[in-house]
């Protein structure tokens, strides 16, 4: 018997169902109790009909399912309460310091800080949490390098359950670091001093995401009987098509192909300022291969258009280049302006660009309306404004296509987070995550820190200087709001 189902006690609280893989040492165990408890492993002792469980070993210690142990042990220190009243953000004065409630951070667990940003960013997706809520199974550590995508979903949909359930707490995430660590083990590199190294926050993004494609089934699309492709590829996926041209044979037939990508990226020269034209110069490039007609190496053009727009756009900053003589990816500073509203219209193909013209048209009318009722006395506005209008649930049209479930069907995105570098190299320095609420405003989850930030603030993020720089930016669908006129 390896796998089994026990009860924790813990003071006050129970855990029930925790499962129990004896196979494992028993530090895979507390590992998962000091997740649930934030009682560190050196101060656990955990105890069942007088016996207790050593550090290294289950001998002398008969584990049976359903059955309850007794874990002794205190917590790290809990914050005490604050001497002055809370103040919201809304009633600050200039000069003024914030203390708001706030959802949950991740405790850094050493130079951990490139995965705290990441999971707290991929967190604003509404859809993607509730997809991993609705994937089923139970962690088992001896076959997480068996079906790494099914140990990387339900350690990250867990995670988020323990993310939603705490309150202005830090979260300790070890399970989940483990689960990293053996699916990649490039990301448990440690250095001299025995410290785990600074990764590469983006690498890491791109492999959860590449392990929940696998998982993750999509949605159903109208008028459909099954899904088709994963979640990640209907909310994350953008399609292009490219145009392969020999500038050196105008007679040599051009070259069409196509692929999807999930994420744009953003190179930086000196020409480049803003983000939308980095975007554009990346479409197309002048790149050196075979020339069929030649017989050699020639130069060509590849022009790239969007056939497919996801609802979640994911960009990143080509920030990093590797510089051989030092060994280490430098980073850019130079300070790209970014948009808390993009469009990205002129990226697409004619056949797009037909396509999502009618919700664009949608949006330009709404603003007509919008504009003409500013011009309405003060008077007769507040004479028709519903007292309870602020109580009312705000309906909105749907940002994708019918038949394709997670597209964007104009266009139109708003900044929804931002994963920030501080420092020269991807493998040194610090990532924080800087996140848009239901509110409309910004958090700033500098690992177990969460504080408000101003949109000012993080406008500021775009570079320039050894300040955090924006280096992941992810767009959510901006959704056209629908006119209650009964």
């Amino acid at each position: 018997m390896s796998q089994i189902s026990v009860s924790v006690k813990w003071g006050k609280e129970k855990f029930a169902g925790l499962e129990v893989n004896t196979s494992d040492p028993p530090q895979v165990f507390q590992a998962q109790l000091f997740g649930l408890t934030g009682v560190p492993p050196e101060r656990q002792k955990i105890m069942a009909k007088g016996k207790t469980l050593k550090d290294d070993s289950w001998e002398g210690f008969a584990m049976k399912s359903g059955m309850t142990l007794l874990l002794m042990g205190s917590a790290d220190t809990l914050p005490t309460v604050p001497a002055q009243q809370t103040k919201f953000v809304e009633d600050v004065k200039e000069g003024d310091t914030v203390s708001v409630n706030h959802p949950a951070g991740l405790s850094n667990l050493g130079n951990t800080c490139y995965m705290n940003a990441t999971v707290q960013c991929l967190k604003n997706v509404p859809e993607l949490q509730d997809g991993l809520n609705n994937f089923n199974g139970q962690l088992g550590f001896d076959s997480i390098m068996t079906n790494p995508s099914e140990a990387i979903t339900i350690a990250l949909r867990d995670l988020y359950k323990l993310l939603d359930k705490v309150s202005s707490d830090a979260i300790p995430p070890v399970i989940f670091l483990q689960v990293l660590h053996s699916v990649f083990p490039q990301f448990a590199e440690k250095g001299e001093g025995g410290a785990l190294q600074q990764q590469d926050a983006n690498e890491c993004w791109a492999q959860i995401m590449r392990l929940l494609q696998q998982k993750l089934p999509g949605q159903l699309a109208s008028g459909t009987a099954s899904n088709t492709g994963s979640l990640i590829d209907q909310y994350f996926g953008i399609d292009c098509k490219s145009v392969m041209k020999c500038d050196e044979a105008e007679d040599e037939p051009e070259s069409t192909s196509s692929e999807r990508l999930y994420q744009l990226s953003c190179f930086i020269n000196q020409d480049v300022k803003y983000l939308h034209t980095g975007l554009r110069a990346r479409l197309k490039e002048n790149i050196t291969k075979a020339s069929p007609s030649l017989n050699r190496d020639a130069s060509y053009t590849k022009a790239s258009t969007i056939t497919r727009l996801p609802g979640y756009l994911t960009i990143q900053f080509v920030r990093f280049f590797f510089k051989e003589k030092e060994k280490v990816n430098a980073k850019i500073l130079k300070d790209v302006k970014f948009t808390m509203m993009l469009d990205v219209y002129d990226l697409c193909d004619k056949e797009l660009k037909d396509k999502i013209k009618p919700m664009r048209e949608k949006f330009k009318e709404k603003e007509d309306r919008d504009a003409e009722k500013k011009i309405v006395p003060k008077s007769k506005r507040v004479e028709k404004m519903d007292v309870d209008e602020k109580d009312k649930e705000v309906k909105t049209e749907p940002f994708s296509f019918p038949e394709d479930v997670g597209s964007n069907n104009s266009g139109y995105y708003e900044l929804s987070a931002i994963l920030t570098h501080r420092g020269r190299t991807s493998q040194s320095g610090h990532y924080v995550a800087f996140k848009r609420t239901k509110e409309d405003m910004w958090l700033m989850y500098d690992d177990d820190n969460v504080t408000p930030i101003t949109t000012d603030e993080v406008m500021k993020l775009s570079g320039g200087g050894d300040w955090h720089c924006a280096y992941v930016l992810l767009y959510a669908p901006r959704k056209l709001i629908i006119d209650d006129d009964n």
